[in-house]
């Protein structure tokens, strides 16, 4: 790996070097400048700055789709090309210096429209082409890359197995890779993860409902995972399946959609109104004087009044308010009794 680094510094280094001997040359034959000693060195730092320019921006290329990349490449040609036809009807003007200022301008603009909407509506125009473009997965579909901590959450089977999560499903190498870590870890809890995660994995492999399949990513190993992710799903113009708030806010700044597992949970819990009644079992007792606590199925705790005494028991219980905090919800309710005052 050394050794390839070194090549593409050199030839980086010898790219810059020809474009500024160029720049040199080119100057140093323009019979406008003849009179100045110093016009082909700046020529030859010209060249040699814009090639540098081009280099830096080597990171953006390789993130942008070959798609995007073709079509703005075809637009900004196509832009010129009109830049030129209108410029041709400037051509009896009798100043030069004007007539070479509008080319310009129209270069500009027309070139900046090109590409701009050849980037963004390439894929459109090629649609009528089957051939091009065709999507190297089976159904088609946008990718939604998922991380290491869907695989081990595990809750992601249940909503493909559901039928409410199309493919393809990606999964990245080098998640597959932290997962056999993690699994190889001496910490007994940690292990465990690593290995739900495996198995979630190989469930979604032998799921008949969606396609997953493992992603080779040739990213440098000393970037952390997600920054890969982030990158792997600009590349394959996907979305990404995380719990970690901390992914999910990197990918949205990317422009990347995000499918939080926990904001689905949240948004499936069933809803409590006040005055329905609930059975549930009081499991300990709460923080104030004779309460007890509950929990719904989703795992809403529920706040029982004057229920410490029917610890381990089921109770009816009557809604008396819902109370949503930044943890997550709460909710308050009261024994309900019969008409002769006791409970039920």
């Amino acid at each position: 790996m050394g050794d390839i680094s070194w090549v593409w510094v050199l030839l980086k280094v010898f790219i810059i070097v020809v474009c500024g001997i160029g720049g040199y040359f080119i100057t140093a034959q323009v019979s406008y400048f003849s009179p100045f000693s110093w016009a082909p060195f700046v020529g030859a730092l010209l060249g040699g700055i814009i090639a540098t320019i081009v280099i830096a921006l080597e990171n953006i290329f390789r993130r942008l789709p070959l798609k995007r990349i073709l079509g703005g490449t075809l637009g900004l040609i196509l832009g010129l090309f009109i830049a030129r036809l209108i410029g041709g009807s400037f051509t009896g003007l009798q100043n030069p210096t004007v007539q070479v200022s509008i080319y310009v301008i129209l270069c500009c603009l027309f070139g900046y429209i090109g590409t701009v909407l050849g980037s963004a509506r390439f894929a459109e125009l090629m649609t009528g082409f089957p051939w091009f473009g065709k999507s190297s997965f089976k159904g088609g579909g946008i990718p939604k890359i998922l991380d290491t901590s869907v695989l081990i959450d595990g809750r992601v089977v249940d909503v493909v197995e559901a039928g409410f999560l199309e493919g393809p499903l990606v999964v990245p190498d080098f998640v597959i890779h932290e997962l056999q870590h993690i699994a190889d870890s001496q910490d007994q809890l940690r292990r465990a993860k690593g290995r739900r995660g495996l198995d979630i994995m190989k469930r979604l492999q032998e799921s008949k409902q969606v396609e997953t399949r493992i992603e080779r990513h040739p990213i440098k190993d000393s970037t952390d995972v997600d920054t890969k992710l982030v990158a792997l799903a600009i590349r394959l113009q996907g979305k990404i399946i995380t719990n970690d708030s901390n992914l999910a806010k990197v990918a949205e700044v990317n422009g990347i959609q995000v499918l939080n597992m926990h904001r689905l949970a949240h948004a499936m819990r069933p809803v409590v109104m006040p005055g329905e009644v609930l059975r549930l079992q009081i499991l300990r007792e709460g923080r104030e004087q004779g309460q007890g606590i509950a929990y719904l199925e989703d795992g809403t705790m529920v706040v029982v009044e004057n229920a410490s005494k029917y610890l381990g028991k089921e109770v009816e219980v009557s809604v008396t308010s819902v109370l949503q905090t930044p943890v997550g919800r709460m909710v308050f309710t009261a024994l309900k009794t019969s008409d002769d005052g006791r409970q039920h």
